[in-house]
Formats: structure tokens, sequence, C-alpha cells
């Protein structure tokens, strides 16, 4: 007998049940019951929805046999990366050229063949490195007067960075994140490589560092009074905390932040930092964190990969000569941080590389990670580590800029909380002071929801009345630039469906949409379409909820 009977349930419960069902049979029998029972159309699609989910993960692709125009340039490169047999690369290769002949899907493969097969073995001329100012003797070097640049080779990197921004005397939840992923990643990049023991296929266990030492998260908190943040870091993942206190250091600014990371990354004299700079950094892709991930890594030499999607550690076999030293040649690079992220506002995704080159190295391999990209782990206040205090005078010169007065929200919206979001597009504008209340209506009706917003809305010059202006935030908006969610339940009400908006809210449970287009985007990520107008449709959804039959009104909608 299964534990849940769907006749039992309304559609808005079972779509949160769903999502813990892991067995396919069980769902088969659910499906059985739902026939034999109301035969509700909605709810025999969300099951069968969980049940094509859950088989599709446990398909095997074969990439001998695995029709390329079905798959994403990023499917094909996860694909190719557990092949080793050269043929079935050298096949896939052709079959791409022959169908859609996509020049990402055919580097990725071309790039598996050579780390295969190890790449051409042919002698070949090394290229002469000439240092920039003898290159170029005609050009002026604004960076001759900084201490680090160009020449740097054969330096100790190790551990991974990862700021902790803080706001309102706390941890923001992206910082708690990050230090999970990166304690996860570390914790496989420990790992002994020849053990089965990595919690994450997509990282490699390297057994600690060059000579099998483990390497740490270090975790950076800089503010006024944030010595306890510091600790709840080591409780999120990091092994050692380091932080510095200052009451002009209260709010983020540019200047100081900056010097302080920076020195405590590259010129701290303390004995656990013993090497040139960190291996790799990783920062929030927050308003404030995208300022300073481009200004470390910029004092630092090295290259930032923003707004990532995801990370992982591997090695990587790169060809080009400027990295290589030698034309022709393929070299395999180890601990390499891959950082994909959407590219062409969401259209592909690409996977960037900060990789050393010959009499130059590019570390530390800095990314910047979207928020709520990463799961949120629990605490673990049992946990042990080291919280460092770093202590440097800070010169006046770096607060030549003063803060006279300042406005602040008493709370921020932060929508990845909730079961479910209610998202507005242009389609308000016909009233959109009306648009605003019916959303707002609709989101009351619920128990845990809060109201999300399209680029769009933020960007159009509306008129909106007083009483709903509150809601109209910028910090409101889903998307490439703005949050991503992952509710149980994502309503989208008057939007077109461009992938700037998709990009944030494709990972939610169930999607309603509600356009007047019938062939909207967004209905290729809806699992409830209703063509129909959002002033109608809205307050239907509104009643429906509170005589507690939502189902029967999305259903309802949707045919007329």
């Amino acid at each position: 007998m299964v534990e849940i009977d769907p006749t039992e349930h309304e559609i808005a419960d079972l779509g949160p049940m769903l999502k813990d069902v892991d067995d396919p049979d069980e769902l088969r029998e659910m499906l059985e019951l739902e026939e034999g029972g109301e035969d509700r159309a909605p709810v025999k699609t969300l099951i069968e929805d969980r049940l094509e989910k859950l088989e599709g993960d446990e398909e095997d692709v074969d990439p001998a046999s695995v029709d390329l125009t079905d798959l994403t340039i990023a499917e094909i490169a996860n694909m190719v990366r557990d092949v080793e047999d050269a043929d079935v690369l050298e096949d896939l290769l052709e079959r791409e050229k022959d169908g859609k002949d996509r020049k990402g899907a055919k580097s990725q493969i071309e790039s598996r063949i050579e780390s295969v097969t190890g790449g051409d073995e042919d002698e070949t001329v090394e290229v002469e490195y000439v240092p920039p100012e003898e290159k170029y003797p005609e050009l002026d070097h604004p960076t001759e007067d900084k201490r680090y640049v160009e020449g740097v080779s054969g330096e100790t990197y190790r551990d991974m960075w990862v700021y902790c921004e803080t706001q309102h005397g706390e941890l923001l939840d992206v910082s708690k994140e990050m230090l999970g992923k990166a304690r996860q990643m570390m914790d496989d990049y420990n790992a002994d490589p020849d053990s089965d023991s990595s919690d994450d296929e997509s990282t490699s266990s390297y057994g600690g560092d060059e000579d099998g030492n483990p390497e740490e998260v270090i975790a950076v908190v800089i503010g006024d009074d944030v010595e306890e943040l510091a600790e709840q870091a080591v409780a999120y993942g990091a092994d050692r905390a380091v932080f510095h206190d200052d009451d002009r250091l209260e709010r983020f600014r540019h200047k100081p932040y900056t010097e302080i990371m920076c020195h405590m990354a590259r010129d701290w004299d303390v004995e656990w930092r013993d090497y040139h700079e960190p291996r790799y950094t990783i920062f929030p892709a927050t308003d404030n964190g995208r300022d300073l991930s481009a200004l470390v890594q910029g004092e630092l030499d090295s290259g930032l990969a923003s707004d990532c999607s995801d990370l992982y550690i591997q090695d990587a076999m790169i060809s080009n000569p400027a990295k290589t030293g030698t034309p022709g040649d393929s070299k395999e690079f180890d601990r390499i941080l891959h950082m994909p992220r959407p590219d062409f506002s969401g259209f592909e995704y690409s996977t960037i590389l900060c990789i050393d080159k010959p009499h130059r190295d590019f570390h530390p391999q800095g990314a910047s990670v979207i928020p709520g990209t990463f799961d949120l782990q629990e605490p673990d206040e049992g946990r042990e580590g080291e919280v460092v205090e770093h202590d440097i005078d800070l010169p006046e010169e770096w607060f030549m800029t003063e803060i006279t007065d300042a406005d602040q929200l008493e709370e921020g919206v932060d929508l990845t909380g909730y079961e479910v979001v209610v998202a507005l597009g242009r389609g308000i504008g016909r009233d959109p002071t009306e648009g605003i209340e019916l959303g707002v209506d609709l989101v009351d009706a619920f128990e845990d929801a809060e109201l999300g917003l399209s680029r769009g809305v933020i960007t159009a010059s509306y008129q909106f009345g007083s009483h709903v202006e509150q809601y109209v935030a910028e910090e409101r908006q889903i998307g490439e630039s703005g949050q991503v969610v992952e509710p149980d339940l994502y309503i989208a009400a008057g939007i077109s469906g461009a992938v700037q908006h998709t990009v944030g809210m494709e990972d939610s449970d169930t999607v309603i949409s509600i356009n007047t287009d019938a062939d909207a985007d967004i209905k290729d990520f809806s699992d409830y379409y209703i063509q129909g107008d959002l002033f109608e449709v809205l307050p239907r959804l509104t009643d429906a909820l509170a005589e507690g039959d939502l189902a029967a009104a999305v259903q309802e909608a949707s045919d007329d």
C-alpha cells in the first residue's frame, strides 16, 4: 500500500509531497489509484512528471548510440567526461559535425579526445617567451608600479578562501551556501584518489596538496563586531575563519575591504599561511560581492568568473599554445577550478578556467557565485576550527569618503526560502497598481508565499499607487541579474519567459503560468499553462484558495 493516496489530497498539497517520493513503483501505484478514483488530469500530470524525472535520472546514456541532437552542449560535456575510448569519441565528433555542427560541442569532444590520446606526440618548437616590456617597448606600462604582475611562476598555492558577506550583523545565506559547497569540494579534494569516498563525482580526489597534506577552507569575515560571525563560519564548514574588526567597516567600502582581504591572502606573515596566495577564492555574486571579487582578483593579478551556477575541481587537457608554450602540444593541468556560468543571457552555459601559462601563474582561481545556487546546509555547532583575528593599522586615506546619511530597509526580501512565489511581469502594464494588488492578494492567500517581479516591471516606467510602491523594488527581481528561486510552486503571471528570467526559476518544482499569448516562451517551462488575462485569472485563483480548491480553479481556467 502506498504511503500517499492521491485521491485523498488536493493538487496544491500533492506537489510538495511528491518531490519526496523516490520509488517509481510507488508512483505507478499512485497513478493507478488516481485513475480509478477522480481521474484528475492535473494530478496525473504531476505524478507522471515525477516518474519521468526519476526514470530519466536513472537512465544511462550510451555515448556510442545517443542522439546528439537531443543533447545540449553542457550535457555533451558531462557525457564525454567519462568516455575513455578514443574511437567512440571520434565517432561522436563525426556525428556532431553531420548533425547540428555546434562549435561548443565539437570543442568539448575534441578536448576529451586530446585528454584520452595525450595529444600530438610529434616534436614541436617551444614558443619563445618575451617579457611584455621588451615585446612592447613603445607602450607605457601603468602596471609597472604594481608589485605583483607578470613573471610570478612556480609559487606555492593552497586552500580555498571564501569571502563571507554579512548584513545587519548576520551572515548572508549565500555565504553559508558557499561554505557548505567549499567544505564538500575540499573534503573530496583531500580524499585518497584510490578510494571511492568522494561525495561529488564532479570534483576529483587528490589526497591533499602536492605533498599529500590536506588543504583547508578559509573563511574571510570583514566588518564591525564580527568575531561571532567568524565562529559561525566554522560551524558552516570552514577549517579556519579569519576576521577583521573595525567600527569603520560596518558598511561595505571598496578600498579598505579590498586592501584587507589582499593583505590576508598574500602579505600576512602568519605561520599557517605558508604559501604565496590561495589556490582558489570564491565570493557571493551580490552587489557588494561582485565589486569586491573584481577588485581583489585584479589586485592579485588573476582572473574572475562571475555569476557562476556551479563549481567543481578537475584536471583539464589544454592545447592552447599560450598556455602550453608549444604549438600543437597538449598539456594536462591539474587541480583546476571549473566555473560554469550562464552565457549569452542564458542561451548557453560556458565553463571558465583560470589556467597558468609559461612564466606566469594565474592564482587564485576565482569565482563569484549566484545566491541560491547551492543547498543551505545545517550548521554543525560542535565542529572544531580556528578563529583568527587579522589586525593591521588601517590608514585614514582608505576612508576618504564619508557616509553622512543613509536610508536602510528594516528587512531585505529574500525569496529563496518560500514554498510559493508569485511573480508578476509586464502583463500588469494595463493597470500596474491593480496588477500588484492582485499579486499581493494571491500571496496573502497562501500560508508561506512572497511576491517576485520580472526585470521588465523593475525597468518599466509604470506609475504605481503609493500603497503598493513598497512591493516594487529591485530586490524582488527574479532572474539572471536578480534572485534564483526553487519554490514548491511558482506562479508566473504576465511573464513572457525570456531566458534572463527563466534562469532564475527553472528549477521550481511546479510552475503555473498565466499569459494572453498562447505561444509565450514561458509555456515551455510550465507544468500548467493558462492562456488568459492575469486580471481575470488571479482573482479566481485567490478565491479558489480561500475555498480550498486551487486545482479545480487552475483546471477550469485552463479549459476556458
